[in-house]
């Protein structure tokens, strides 16, 4: 029986991740994937549904220039066709050269791997051959798939999830998206903006993206309604079945009234579940936790030589996060003893219209916790640079603790480029540093991270824009018990 020091079960963006940083530590590694190197990052998640995203946003430029402009499906399936192409060959052939170097570190077995004990994996590869290893460390990154509700017929081709829209042959006359979260208002706002489908958005809440401030959801909401979306709002699904090919629903709204609408297709989006089935993991007693995804204790297992790492447990379904906890999982295995994670304060970027970037707090989360801040706000219609690109459409929100430190609590950037204005600030979240060094910065001129400097001169009552002048662009306010107040001078 062969032995390495980690298999890896799982071939996406967790696992990959995973392999790579112990093969830094020079340690023999075998990655088992079942299905295809990348996994839903590449094939029917994060790139694809990203690339479209891209290409819907030129659609929607040329549009503004030329409003009669048609797009191609076939273009739109060849352009996000060509960036999983590109990225699928980049990772293949990675792993290729690997396993051909002299020191020979790096090894890939396609099969259906199988828990036998802690040490112990069986792979059944493709063609029915059983193969077994043995191993000191195994990493579980399994990921994730769709949530599909019992009472809902998905079958991939009427009625989809996000697995489902690479099945497309046309684009969809009329579409309805089951879910008004982050993934649900994506794909509501790509095929909104690529302008030959009319969506409608299903969301029980009183409003779309409840997690997120207001302002920041009506600006989204605003947008979808300008390319033609139609937010079902506050109506809870009552069924949805195939009927002669097209997608029959039924809602039923807070005032008592429903309604039965006809749709070409729908497209269901309601979260993710883990795929941890067949993996032997009762054989190995390892726990669940009660979402039913793998228990963890900062990346480890309630068994020691055993770690999971990204949507297998479902703490935050983000590529970002995943990788990194596959490579801390790996430093814990085999380097020095490292600091706990922290998921506070993740960097994230909701691929809306206008794209949104996050950090840290939000206020009705502050708000919530009682927790008094301040709040400075600057419209992006301010900025050099969103200016030049005529994208006035967003702002900047910065919160702090609401004392004369100013510790940074949390950011909000609407608007275009938004997410390349985030990360100076969430370094100086984690780091736990005030805010004079990044205010004091020369940036760049003209860029879309000048709002963000401008922001931190607003708390320092430096502005070139003074807030008590344009009252409608910048606003600053104090929140506490319960209370907003507008202030002219934060200091």
């Amino acid at each position: 029986m062969e032995h390495f020091d980690l298999v890896v079960i799982g071939g996406g963006p967790s696992g990959y991740a995973g392999a790579m940083r112990a093969i830094d530590f020079k340690k023999k590694v075998l990655l088992v994937e079942k299905h295809k190197i990348g996994g839903a990052g590449v094939y029917d998640g994060v790139l694809t549904s990203k690339t479209l995203w891209e290409y819907a946003l030129k659609v929607a430029s040329v549009r503004d220039l030329i409003p009669d402009y048609e797009v191609s499906f076939a273009d739109t399936s060849n352009t996000v066709n060509e960036a999983v192409f590109e990225r699928k060959t980049q990772m293949t052939v990675h792993l290729q050269l690997l396993q051909k170097q002299e020191n020979r570190l790096f090894y890939y077995e396609k099969g259906t791997a199988y828990l036998r004990d802690k040490h112990t994996v069986q792979i059944t590869k493709e063609d029915g051959q059983v193969k077994t290893v043995s191993a000191d460390f195994i990493l579980i990154a399994t990921g994730s798939r769709p949530r599909i509700p019992a009472n809902i017929q998905v079958d991939e081709q009427t009625i989809l999830t996000s697995d489902g829209v690479k099945n497309l042959k046309h684009f969809p006359k009329s579409m309805v998206v089951l879910g008004a979260g982050v993934v649900g208002c994506e794909f509501a706002t790509i095929f909104s903006l690529l302008g030959k489908t009319k969506v409608f958005l299903i969301d029980k809440a009183d409003r779309i993206l409840p997690f997120e401030d207001k302002d920041v959801t009506d600006i989204i909401k605003h947008n979808l309604e300008l390319h033609d979306a139609n937010v079902h709002q506050g109506a809870s699904l009552k069924r949805m079945d195939i009927k002669d090919g097209e997608v029959e629903y039924e809602l039923e709204f807070k005032d008592g009234h429903t309604e039965i609408l006809r749709v070409e297709k729908a497209l269901v989006s309601i979260g993710r579940v883990p795929n941890i089935e067949n993996l032997g993991l009762e054989n190995v007693g390892v726990t669940l936790n009660e979402r039913g995804s793998i228990a963890d204790t900062d990346t480890q297992t309630n068994i020691s030589n055993i770690y999971a790492a990204g949507d297998v447990t479902t703490e935050m379904a983000l590529v970002n996060v995943g990788e990194r906890e596959a490579r801390h999982a790996v430093v814990r295995m085999f380097g020095p003893t490292i600091k706990p994670l922290t998921y506070q304060n993740i960097s994230t970027i909701m691929f809306l219209y206008p794209e949104v970037a996050a950090v840290g707090y939000n206020e009705q989360e502050l708000v919530k916790k009682n927790i008094p801040h301040k709040v400075v706000k600057l419209d992006f219609s301010t900025n050099a640079r969103a200016i030049a690109m005529r994208k006035t459409k967003g702002f900047f929100k910065i919160i702090v603790t609401n004392d004369s430190g100013m510790r940074i609590l949390g950011m909000r950037a609407v608007g275009e480029h938004a997410s390349s204005a985030i990360q100076a600030v969430a370094y100086l979240i984690h780091t736990n540093q005030g805010i004079r060094e990044l205010a004091d910065m020369m940036h760049p001129h003209p860029s879309i991270i000048e709002g963000v400097q401008e922001c931190l001169r607003m708390l320092l009552n430096k502005s070139i824009y003074k807030p008590y002048i344009f009252k409608d662009r910048l606003k600053c306010y104090v929140c506490e018990n319960g209370n907003c107040t507008p202030i002219e001078h934060l200091n």
